[in-house]
């Protein structure tokens, strides 16, 4: 059996101190399993950025650990962050880019060789649709456009594990679907391992299997049908 994508273990993380101090999760203890879409599922408040950010190493834990495709993301935040695809909510996009310097920023930031990025922006614009709009800005896309341009930057280097912020916050139906399309055509072609979070539970019935995080706790996990 696969191992895990994600290992979490009594997972403590705090903001603040003293009276104005906010507890943002309390011993959270999860497993995401590799090669399926998993829905982090919980109204706004309960975690859920907190939690992927931590699975990215890109904060500190007051207590615990997470185990990010196997490697420490306490000790090794570098080597988590090299070897995941996020997209944080409001897609992380440089506004003021356009649409091909937004997919370069990234690709340098992931390490792409130059000579191998060509034949991945084209799939990756083939793949989202975005093809006639590579000298478009960011700021002028429409928020379906932008979902999928940030979408296409946390894919830059088809990584192993893509950590999805509510990435349907805010865009019409349409565009909903065609993400929903294009992450299991992930899932399925490329192997990868998604953990996507989302407050609306007809996205938790597209997953193979969700977590339902509340008040900064786990509630349960269990695993759904998953479908497009």
């Amino acid at each position: 059996m696969e191992n895990p994508a994600l290992i979490l273990r009594d997972v403590h993380k705090c903001f603040g101190k003293g009276e104005t101090s906010v507890q943002a999760l309390n011993g959270v203890s999860i497993q995401v399993p590799a090669g399926t879409v998993t829905g982090l599922i919980g109204p706004d408040g309960a975690g859920k950025t907190t939690l992927m950010r931590l699975c990215c190493g890109l904060l500190e834990l007051d207590g615990g650990s997470v185990e990010t495709l196997g490697i420490d993301a306490v000790k090794q935040p570098a080597a988590v962050q090299a070897a995941v695809g996020y997209m944080p909510q409001r897609f992380g996009l440089y506004e003021d880019l356009s649409v091909q310097e937004n997919l370069d920023l990234y690709a340098n930031l992931q390490g792409v060789p130059v000579a191998s990025r060509q034949q991945r922006d084209d799939q990756l614009m083939q793949m989202t649709g975005l093809a006639p709009f590579t000298r478009r800005l960011a700021g002028k896309l429409s928020g379906g456009m932008k979902q999928k341009l940030g979408l296409a930057c946390a894919l830059v280097r088809s990584p192993a594990l893509l950590l999805l912020d509510e990435p349907t916050v805010g865009v019409d139906p349409v565009s909903r679907r065609e993400l929903w399309q294009i992450v299991y055509s992930q899932v399925k072609d490329a192997g990868m391992s998604v953990l996507l979070s989302t407050a609306y539970l007809d996205e938790a019935e597209r997953c193979n299997e969700v977590i339902l995080l509340h008040k900064s706790e786990v509630l349960g996990q269990a695993p759904l049908s998953g479908t497009m």
